[in-house]
């Protein structure tokens, strides 16, 4: 009896010793739960210095990950394999990821720094009343171009691109949304136009701009523009603040006829182990002076209104990054076209491509 108490005993330590093993297994994985939060980001889109106070004001270790599209964020957290607590979509993945079932609804008590949004950042169509998500930063898609080498001339319109003068000398964003977009606003189209004779025509007209493209290209574009090997840029205004940080000779526009404009927010995935923690680094990122201080580091426009205050005022009052609502109502929030439409735009761009060579 006393040697099988032993044995019994043996298993119990065993087993204790083996669970705590695997929950440190699990910490350093990225697991969370506790004192420990797993945030899952856009690369270089947070100051760190953030995070460290963070974790100092909290006694909550952050784990911090990053992915370089939405939809790769998307899919790593449906396949559940790492419980993220923190996740930085898009608008309209935010509405695939209500569609899937990949969010947590946010309890706005535990938020009381949401009273700092402009309101104008608040209730959009991709998430009514901001169930399932807060904003983090907000930006445009235009064109950065260089006066001094287009011998003064301004640029207003997407269809100045296909001025003869430019041959050679514009890089486009490898993004099939927002060059076909591109080519459908041209035309006087929605960027969510889904007819197959209007993204056909855009197609077309696009492969008429192909002599002035010089390159289709991804983060490089902002050293590119910045040491002026091309004169002009198709980008997001993040990049476009940054590239004209560099380069004071550039400028930034966003066409009349229209584009983008676009809204990354903070949300709580089903993956969620540390939901206390997750409402407690929403709520934090949402204070003005910690959303000025983002917003310095990344360059992309804050949604936080009492952050402004925070900010130098040359930046909040420059209007290419900071534009009044009178501009910003006229732009288009991207909406989820469904898989077939989405298809068929990223078919109709590697054919772009292809063009090129």
């Amino acid at each position: 009896m006393k040697k099988l108490l032993q044995f019994f005993l043996t298993i119990v330590i065993v087993s204790a010793a083996l669970l705590m093993v695997n929950a440190n297994l699990n910490s350093s994985q990225g697991y969370s739960g506790g004192n420990t939060l797993t945030v899952y980001n856009w690369g270089d889109y947070i100051d760190p210095d953030l995070i460290k106070k963070f974790e100092k004001e909290t006694g909550i270790k952050v784990i911090y990950e990053t992915f370089d599209s939405n939809e790769a964020m998307m899919t790593k957290i449906e396949q559940g394999g790492t419980n993220y607590d923190i996740a930085i979509p898009s608008d309209y993945t935010i509405v695939k990821m209500v569609k899937k079932g990949l969010l947590v609804p946010l309890d706005h008590s535990k938020l009381p720094n949401l009273v700092h949004i402009d309101q104008r950042f608040m209730d959009l169509s991709f998430d009514p009343g901001n169930k399932y998500s807060m904003p983090y930063f907000w930006g445009t898609a235009g064109i950065v171009y260089n006066p001094k080498m287009l011998g003064g001339k301004k640029i207003t319109s997407w269809n100045d691109l296909w001025d003869p003068d430019l041959k050679n000398q514009i890089l486009l964003v490898d993004s099939a949304r927002e060059v076909i977009g591109m080519g459908l606003n041209s035309l006087g189209y929605s960027l969510n136009d889904t007819n197959k004779q209007h993204l056909l025509a855009a197609k077309k007209k696009l492969d008429s701009l192909m002599p002035n493209v010089k390159a289709i290209v991804g983060d490089e574009i902002k050293i590119l523009l910045a040491n002026e090997e091309a004169a002009v840029g198709f980008t997001w205004s993040g990049e476009a603040s940054e590239t004209i940080s560099n380069n004071e000779d550039l400028d930034y526009v966003v066409p009349k006829e229209g584009s983008n404009v676009w809204f990354d927010n903070m949300v709580i995935p089903k993956t969620v182990k540390n939901i206390g923690g997750a409402h407690k680094f929403i709520n934090f990122m949402l204070d003005p002076k910690n959303a000025a201080k983002n917003a310095e580091y990344v360059g992309y426009s804050t949604p936080n209104k009492k952050a402004l205050s925070y900010m130098p005022k040359d930046v909040v009052k420059d209007k290419r990054f900071y534009p009044a609502p009178e501009l910003t109502d006229k732009l288009e929030v991207y909406e989820d076209l469904g898989k077939k439409n989405i298809a068929y735009f990223n078919e109709l761009f590697l054919e772009f491509k292809m063009h090129q060579d």
